[in-house]
This record gives structure tokens, C-alpha cells and sequence, in this order.
């Protein structure tokens, strides 16, 4: 799967501009503050409806403008040409067009096309706390299978009503109470398990790839490894919660389940957040999400365009130069505001200035 064209309006600092993308790799070369960044984010958008800088909607809207407008043409493997169109507006609903027809729910563009992005801001997976590894994890089900997205939000649902019903007790468990926090505990209990099982069965499949991607990008060989092994997992959600309950009602908080998880990385045997080098920890977070792709390739049986934005700056000569010789095959978009390296042979060049592109 490829994206052949890439059309925005209003979207960020574009008022108006089109983008052609060849097979294999192209370069998106500009100075910082041009816009680069902006469209790797657009065509991220189309594919996650998420923004990977963590931006809300109406950031992504021009300055003076009501509404943005992203539309992509997508090029399958068999030859199918797909029109993938999103608008974003301030006020009302967002519209989505496959193919000129109107979706009934924004959400059923996911896996309409598929992006996978690593940006500066990775380095926060391997670094920061536990939040963004979770986020990594679910995002990779998702892409996955798309009966995860349904799940996480089940998941959410049910996490905010038994948040909502521990703070209203107010330290104090009736009978009614009582009742009514045994059936939220049990959907809990059912969405949570099938959750961390599903997390767990990712973590056994990724950590070999991570590995495999760490080594080629540092060039020599590496122990890497992914854990994911919260208590509550041993015995059960279910069981977790029971005991758990009067510490959650006296706090008027869920203490256990998979929003509190964290997925451990090692690097030779080491906790990789308080023990690797600034470089072992962007070159993580890279080899992170190339393990991702990996896994989403094998299991579509198509790669998805690989979004690479300022990876340049983010890792030294060497590294720079063994994650060139080692893209993955399909489509990659690189980001850059530098001179590239002599090891880059990109298919094209889209040179940017403030926000068109430039001959």
C-alpha cells in the first residue's frame, strides 16, 4: 500500500497544497517552521485519527479557518485506488469520504490506511513514565486488529463509570453500593482480561523485533527485551479488584487493572528508563517502532507507509547511516531540515518552504 497524493486545506500553516509521493522513499526537505512536520501528521491522521504530537482538533485547523480538509488517494497492493478524504471542522461533526460516500462514524475510517510514524517526541516511550508505553502498546493492537480499538474503549467506559461510583461514595461502602460495584467490577473483570492477555500475547511477539531492529541500527549485538507482567495478571482481574476494593473505595480510585500497567524495557539486562545512554534510548524508541511496523506488515501482508519525521537529527552519523541501509521495504516518507546523508538514495525530494512545495 502506497499513498500516491496527499491534498490539504487549511490544514495547520497549509491554506492550500498537494504533495505526490513515489514508491520507495521520498525526502521531504525544508527548513524548521516550514511545514514538514505538518504533513507527516496529516497523513498520520487519515490512517490513526490521532495526532502523534498530541495535539487536539482545532490545533490542526489554519488560524481563520473553520474547517481543514486532509484527502489522500491510496494505492493498494492488488491495484485498487482508494479516495480517503477527513474533514475536521471547530463546530459540528467531522465528515469522512471513502470513495465520495459519507462514512456513518469517523471511526470507521481506521484501517482504511495504515501509517506507521516515529518522531522526536518517541523518545518519551522509552524515557518518561509508563503512560506512553501503554499508549504504544494499544495503538500496535489496534493497527493490528481493529477490535481492539472497541475493546479499549469499552475498557475506558467502564474504568470512568466505577471511577465515578468510588468517588461518590466518599469512603464509605452501603449495601447498595455494594451491589452496584460488583457488577461494574465484573464487566471490568471480563474487557481487562481479555485486554492484558491480548497485551501480553504482543509483547511475547514484538520484543524479538525490537531486538533484531536495535541491532541493525547499532551495529553490534544487543540484548533487548519487553516485559509486561502486572501482578494482577497472575490471579486475575477479577480477584484483583475484590482485593483491591477497600483500598479503591477508601481512595475513591481504581488502584489495579490495565490502566495502571507499564511494559518494562531492558537494554542488556538493564531497566532501559534509568540505566541506557540518551543514544540507547532514542535508538530504542526507533527500533520501537520499526519492531511495530514489522509485526503490522507481516500480519496485513502489506506494508504501511513508513513516516520517519527528523529521525536524522535524532541519532548519530553511524546510526543514521545503518537505519538508511536497513529501511524496510514499502513506501517511507523522511522528514529532514539538514543536508541528507550520502547513504540516502531517496526515489524523490519534496522541498518545502512555508508550507508549498518548491521545484
Amino acid at each position: 500500500m502506497i499513498v500516491t497524493r496527499l491534498e490539504l486545506t487549511d490544514f495547520r500553516n497549509y491554506a492550500s497544497a498537494a504533495f505526490d509521493f513515489e514508491r520507495g522513499t521520498t525526502a521531504v526537505i525544508g527548513l524548521n517552521g516550514q511545514g514538514k512536520t505538518n504533513l507527516a501528521e496529516a497523513m498520520a491522521y487519515l490512517a490513526t485519527l490521532d495526532s502523534f504530537r498530541g495535539a487536539p482538533l482545532e490545533a490542526m485547523i489554519r488560524v481563520g479557518a473553520e474547517s481543514a480538509v486532509v484527502r489522500a488517494t491510496v494505492l493498494h497492493d492488488d491495484g485498487r485506488e482508494v479516495s480517503v478524504e477527513l474533514e475536521l471542522t471547530r463546530n459540528g461533526r467531522n465528515r469522512v469520504l471513502v470513495n465520495r460516500q459519507k462514512l456513518p462514524r469517523t471511526r470507521d475510517l481506521l484501517g482504511v490506511m495504515r501509517v506507521t510514524v516515529f518522531s522526536p517526541d518517541d523518545l518519551a516511550v522509552v524515557k518518561e513514565g509508563p503512560g506512553g508505553r501503554r499508549r504504544f502498546l494499544d495503538d500496535v493492537l489496534v493497527a493490528l486488529a481493529l477490535k481492539y480499538d472497541a475493546l479499549r474503549l469499552e475498557l475506558d467506559r467502564i474504568l470512568k463509570q466505577r471511577n465515578m461510583l468510588l468517588k461518590q461514595l466518599g469512603g464509605r461502602l452501603t449495601q447498595d453500593a455494594t451491589t452496584t460495584l460488583d457488577v461494574w467490577d465484573s464487566k471490568m473483570a471480563e474487557v481487562g482480561d481479555q485486554f492484558g492477555h491480548a497485551r501480553a500475547v504482543l509483547v511475547a511477539r514484538l520484543s524479538p523485533l525490537v531486538g533484531e531492529a536495535y541491532e541493525q541500527l547499532a551495529d553490534r549485538p544487543t540484548s533487548i527485551e519487553l516485559r509486561y507482567e502486572p501482578q494482577w495478571r497472575q490471579r486475575g482481574l477479577g480477584v484483583a479488584l475484590a482485593e483491591a476494593r477497600v483500598d479503591d473505595v477508601r481512595r475513591g480510585v481504581s488502584t489495579v487493572g490495565p490502566h495502571r500497567d507499564d511494559v518494562e524495557c531492558f537494554v542488556n539486562g538493564m531497566p532501559a528508563r534509568t540505566h541506557a545512554s540518551q543514544g540507547e534510548q532514542r535508538t530504542l524508541a526507533l527500533a520501537l517502532r520499526l519492531g511495530a511496523h514489522r509485526l503490522v506488515t507481516d500480519k496485513a501482508g502489506s506494508a504501511p507507509v513508513l513516516v520517519l519525521d527528523d529521525v536524522l537529527s535524532e541519532l548519530d552519523p553511524g546510526r543514521c547511516e545503518a537505519l538508511l541501509r536497513h529501511l524496510p521495504p514499502g513506501q517511507v516518507v523522511l522528514t529532514t531540515a539538514g543536508v541528507l546523508p550520502q547513504a540516502a538514495h531517496p526515489d524523490a525530494i519534496l522541498r518545502i518552504e512555508a508550507g508549498m512545495v518548491m521545484s
